[in-house]
């Protein structure tokens, strides 16, 4: 997983800030590992000096926010489950409350179909280390049994930095959102640091501001299918490009695909959506955003992402029918060869 992260790591990078860089415009690389995959990073124009120390700086920030936010490992928010999952409430650091606050909005704009309470379910499917056995589903009972309990971040209930829940099933798990969240601290520490053309990518998820030199970032959009893009987006200023895919985490049973993306309605992977794809300033947002599209799938799609006030949105449903905005087609350029359907919604803006 982490090599195929990797590549498409690498992919991005090229697309986004190939070309030669020059004495008088240097262009800076920095990478390393975080939340489990490659996080790469691309500044324009910044003097060597001050790129590598605020990218060491990056670079701790996240490996202090993935201890802290591991859902299952030890950490302020598998403790924090811990303490709601017993006695009904638990303390926090005050500097986790925009994290939980944050996730909890977004929550709510999603009517639910981002749910960053779902880690036991997120659990019971083997995406946290105790992996089922090979071959094996999770017991349906146990997934009836918490959906009956419908764990939602209506549940929760923050008072400074004291966090309560009425419900016991409830216990974080930001994995649809971390990621951003991170990126755009970093985007806010580059600025502060006087550094206004960048990207910061994480395994092809990322936020890029400015330009790189006289022309925008080129960014790739990996194919759900195969090992290439479908197509490509030009950026500049300030925006998040975000994919999820059922292609990122998943394993097979009788042949058929069970992905990291749970539907909080039934409790199973959803099941219309192979990937998809946000244009949005905040890369939190756009984080949430996938996921919850991706749930929604072809027939919801268009008022999820009114309610979450995302204006550019292409989804690839399992009939590999691509669905997009007008907004989002006059910004997207698809591959030579590609000769998929395409439905246009609604204008989003």
């Amino acid at each position: 997983m982490i090599e195929q992260l990797t590549r498409l790591g690498y992919l991005l990078l090229i697309l986004g800030a190939g070309g030669c860089s020059t004495q008088k415009d240097p262009v800076f690389h920095d990478q390393f590992f975080a939340f489990g995959t490659l996080i790469d990073i691309t500044l324009y124009g910044a003097e060597l000096p001050l790129a590598e120390s605020v990218c060491k700086q990056i670079e701790q920030d996240f490996v202090n926010m993935h201890a802290s936010w591991h859902a299952w490992q030890p950490g302020q928010l598998s403790s924090l489950n811990s303490q709601l999952s017993g006695a009904g409430a638990g303390t926090v650091e005050p500097s986790f409350l925009p994290l939980l606050d944050e996730a909890n909005g977004l929550s709510l704009l999603s009517e639910g179909l981002f749910n960053p309470v779902l880690g036991n379910l997120i659990a019971l499917w083997g995406f946290h280390d105790n992996a089922l056995p090979v071959g094996t589903l999770p017991d349906s009972t146990a997934i009836r049994d918490l959906l009956v309990q419908a764990p939602s971040v209506n549940d929760i209930h923050i008072d400074g930095t004291l966090i309560s829940s009425r419900n016991p099933t409830v216990a974080y798990d930001l994995g649809g959102f971390a990621k951003g969240y991170a990126i755009d601290r970093a985007i806010d520490r580059l600025r502060e640091s006087g550094i206004h053309n960048a990207i910061v990518n994480a395994g092809g998820d990322l936020r890029a501001i400015g330009q790189h030199g006289e022309r925008p970032w080129r960014i790739g959009i990996r194919h759900p299918r195969e090992s290439s893009i479908i197509a490509s987006i030009e950026i500049s200023g300030d925006n998040s490009v975000f994919t999820s895919g059922d292609y990122e985490r998943f394993f097979e049973v009788d042949g058929k695909r069970y992905h990291h993306i749970i539907d909080p309605r039934t409790g199973y992977p959803a099941i219309n959506t192979t990937s998809v794809t946000v244009i949005h300033s905040n890369a939190a947002t756009a984080d949430a955003a996938t996921t919850a599209l991706f749930v929604a799938g072809p027939d919801e799609w268009l008022s999820i992402a009114l309610k979450m006030g995302i204006s550019y949105v292409m989804l690839i449903d399992n009939q590999g029918i691509i669905h997009m905005n007008p907004a989002m087609q006059s910004r997207i350029h698809l591959e030579p060869g590609i000769n998929a359907e395409i439905r246009l919604s609604t204008p989003l803006q």
